[in-house]
């Protein structure tokens, strides 16, 4: 039996979410969906190998011994494997950790920054930066994630 097997024999990945100040999950789950930046995946067990960045939005984690669970995570890396998936995210939070004040704080400076970018594009793309985080962390706090 491998490391990613339980008892029963089905095959779970092995999953890690990891901050810099701490380690949020270490856990199995049969399916891990991710928000990449170019937009959702999906890792199963045997999942060919993958890096990819992360954008703002909810890791959802079902089955294994994980259950169902969410997390909002913004920012990062995550590496899939065929038996393992590691996710390292500047920011990560239970959706009951949010405080939904800041986050609002938070769309409203993304909303100003937007107003004050003029012709510079890097500003343009920090400016939408901030407010996606703030918008996905909103909608991860309220339950109303897509």
């Amino acid at each position: 039996m491998t490391m990613a097997e339980t008892a029963t024999g089905s095959e779970v990945l092995a999953v890690r979410l990891v901050t810099p100040d701490r380690v949020l999950l270490d856990a199995t789950a049969t399916a891990v969906e991710l928000p990449a930046m170019s937009g959702y995946i999906e890792a199963l067990y045997g999942h060919a190998p993958l890096l990819a960045e992360l954008g703002a939005g909810e890791v959802r984690l079902h089955g294994g011994t994980s259950g169902d669970q969410k997390f909002f995570v913004a920012w990062g890396f995550v590496e899939v494997l065929p038996e393992r998936v590691t996710i390292l995210a500047e920011t990560a939070l239970h959706p009951e950790e949010i405080d939904l004040g800041e986050a609002q704080g938070e769309l409203q400076e993304g909303e100003r920054l937007w107003r004050e970018a003029g012709d510079d594009g890097d500003k343009y793309d920090e400016a939408n930066a901030v407010t996606r985080q703030a918008e996905e962390k909103i909608a991860s706090a309220t339950g109303k994630s897509t």
